[in-house]
């Protein structure tokens, strides 16, 4: 696809090339690979980069990059990074690499986190999705590792990828307003290109995600989710009653096992409603699922957001919004594949199965998420 996006001014119009990456070993291995051929520019911003072998070879080879003379940026958040001790940086440091920090730890500034997974190569090789750094990644999400999946773009867009990376490692330590999420934020945009966006979104009302996605969700007719952390607001979750009793299909994958246990329950305690709909959902089994595709028509969203409180009103997070059939296809295909490794839940078997105790979890859960944690983060910013 041809994509025209607006850079200091000025049109700008270039083929932009998409490639899924269908699991997590497949997305860090394409990073690696970009880090490796990277000639000028490597920008790395992650929400967990986690101490480990497959983190050690990303730290590597960001070195060798700057032995190279690649200029190297690299932003982590700095509570979903917590684990990397004191001095693994001081080689790329030593380097002259530039390492931040997003939003340094501390009791009045622990709520909101930088979310986003992006590396942008050179200004012109950009990997976005779910997978962070971590060892728990590195697998094809069936026989090891998470079930995730990410999406490698070439072309202008990941000049604007880089851009968007650029404005937050600069504002990496900058301090919340309070009441951050009930305001309006200029850190929440789209940014248009052929019909498509990146979405950036933050603490802050009208989110794009949001905002997008229920436009979407308008007039579908045919709807396929798959989604680590599942708490939608109320509208986006009407849109797919409304949809699937209409008689669109609308198909939902999500996790039949999470490392959030309160996400699990929170998600299930929607189960009820929106079988009664029509809505059809499968849960994955093999491995945990972390994966965050969302496709609705031809349109694709891909990137670092769940449909969750959290990704939705809190976190800083980057989604691209594609409408592209070919792209579509091939993630309908993907979708399938993860489906295939899924149970469908039946609804009649759903409701039996569930006791008062289990009813009562899952909206403990719901409450817990939705509302208790928006509000700490609304104190702690």
């Amino acid at each position: 696809m041809r994509p025209s996006v607006k850079r200091n001014g000025v049109d700008a119009t270039a083929e932009t090339e998409f490639r899924w990456l269908r699991t997590g070993g497949e997305t860090l291995a394409e990073m690696l690979a970009a880090i490796g051929g990277a000639k000028r520019s490597v920008r790395l911003e992650m929400y967990l980069f986690d101490p480990s072998p497959v983190a050690n070879g990303f730290r590597d080879a960001l070195c060798d990059a700057r032995q190279r003379g690649v200029s190297v940026q690299v932003l982590v958040d700095a509570f979903g990074s917590m684990s990397i001790p004191a001095g693994y940086w001081d080689k790329l440091r030593d380097a002259g690499g530039q390492i931040r920090r997003f939003n340094p730890n501390g009791l009045k500034r622990f709520g909101i986190r930088d979310h986003r997974k992006v590396l942008v190569c050179d200004g012109e090789v950009a990997v976005v999705g779910g997978a962070n750094i971590a060892a728990e990644y590195h697998g094809d999400g069936v026989a090891s590792g998470w079930r995730d999946l990410g999406l490698k773009i070439r072309g202008v867009l990941a000049g604007v990828l880089a851009e968007a990376a650029d404005e937050m490692f600069a504002e990496a330590n900058f301090r919340h307003k309070p009441f951050s999420r009930l305001r309006k934020s200029v850190r929440q945009r789209s940014i248009p290109f052929a019909g498509g966006k990146i979405l950036l979104t933050g603490p802050g009302r009208n989110n794009p995600i949001k905002l997008a996605l229920s436009h979407d969700l308008k007039h579908a007719g045919r709807v396929a989710i798959v989604c680590a952390y599942f708490l939608p607001p109320g509208r986006i979750l009407r849109q797919m009653e409304r949809l699937a009793r209409r008689g669109a299909n609308v198909q939902l994958i999500l996790p039949g096992k999470s490392d959030v246990l309160l996400s699990l329950l929170a998600a299930q305690s929607y189960y009820r409603r929106l079988l009664r709909a029509g809505v059809e959902i499968h849960e994955y089994q093999p491995q945990i699922l972390h994966a965050k595709m969302f496709i609705i028509d031809d349109v694709v969203y891909v990137g670092s957001s769940n449909l969750d409180s959290r990704s939705l009103n809190i976190n800083y997070e980057l989604m691209l919004r594609v409408p592209d059939p070919r792209l579509a296809a091939e993630g309908r295909e993907i979708f399938s594949d993860i489906r295939a490794h899924s149970r469908r839940v039946e609804p009649e078997h759903w409701r039996r199965s569930r006791d008062l105790w289990e009813r009562i979890k899952g909206r403990l859960a719901r409450w817990v998420l939705k509302h208790l944690d928006p509000y700490i983060a609304r104190q702690s910013s």
